[in-house]
């Protein structure tokens, strides 16, 4: 399985898991374009879009960072065609960009209940909007277009709502988008998936959480992989999938994970939400 010259567009990627998935890709020598946010150091959290683009460039791939706000939806649309006119098209989209709040309704202020809104809904449907019609080329040239969303299974179990609605309801947005999507445009040939972790990850987001002890998570690696296999996949016979990532390892025979483990010999791990 190989990504080689797959022609990528990443959201968020300038840190974490999708800095991981691009970095998988780019080892096969694939073209990422980075569109996230922090062009400058963050005072709180590590990398850039350009620290980002040089991780791919020294992994084997061809980086191209662009800051975008996916708050705004013409700097979605000008990423878009900017990665498009510098590849010469897109053949998979990563929705990975995500704001989190882990607030109950009474102490979740407006503007963090419209970030997450922005960011997680509002973002994924107008940037897959917007790649859609490159996606939609790529599958005529047989390119097995493929978007790929950081995004939950869809459940109505009041548990996963209860303790942080606004949140809930704005990851469940960016599934909805999958669920819609993948039955929108099957007769394309463009592949439409959600991927999900089983535990919690690492990443510089969780660490900001109170309380979360990282010792009993798993790297972001183990989405990279996942997320390989599955753009890996037969766009036009694999679409409308909620995946969690220990399933599609396992799918290829990958059971031990503990690679995986922030601390190697955990089996004690902090389960992520939204999975019964």
């Amino acid at each position: 399985m190989s990504l080689a010259g797959k022609k990528i567009f990443v959201t968020g990627g300038s840190r974490g898991i999708g800095l991981a998935i691009a970095l998988k890709a780019a080892r096969d020598g694939a073209m990422i374009a980075i569109a996230a946010k922090t062009s400058d150091p963050h005072p709180k959290l590590p990398g850039t879009i350009h620290s980002a683009a040089q991780e791919i460039e020294a992994a084997g791939g061809k980086a191209f960072p662009i800051q975008c706000d996916l708050r705004d939806e013409n700097q979605i649309a000008e990423s878009v065609e900017k990665a498009a006119s510098e590849f010469g098209g897109l053949d998979i989209l990563i929705n990975n960009a995500s704001a989190i709040n882990l607030t109950p309704t009474l102490a979740t202020p407006a503007k963090r209940f419209d970030l997450m809104f922005d960011v997680n809904v509002r973002g994924t449907f107008l940037t897959s909007q917007a790649v859609i019609p490159h996606l939609k080329e790529s599958a005529k040239q047989g390119r097995n277009p493929h978007i790929l969303t950081l995004s939950p299974p869809l459940s109505m179990k009041a548990k996963w709502f209860k303790n942080h609605v606004a949140y809930t309801m704005a990851k469940y947005g960016m599934s909805m988008c999958v669920l819609g999507m993948s039955e929108e445009f099957k007769r394309d040939g463009i592949a439409v998936n959600a991927l999900w972790p089983r535990t919690a990850i690492d990443t510089a987001a969780l660490q900001m959480i109170p309380g979360v002890d990282t010792a009993a998570c798993r790297t972001p690696e183990i989405l990279a992989d996942a997320a390989h296999v599955i753009l890996n996949r037969p766009s036009a016979e694999c679409t409308g999938n909620f995946f969690v990532d220990d399933e599609v390892l396992a799918s290829v025979g990958v059971t031990d994970l503990d690679k995986y483990a922030v601390v190697p010999g955990t089996t004690d791990f902090l389960l992520d939400f939204f999975l019964d």
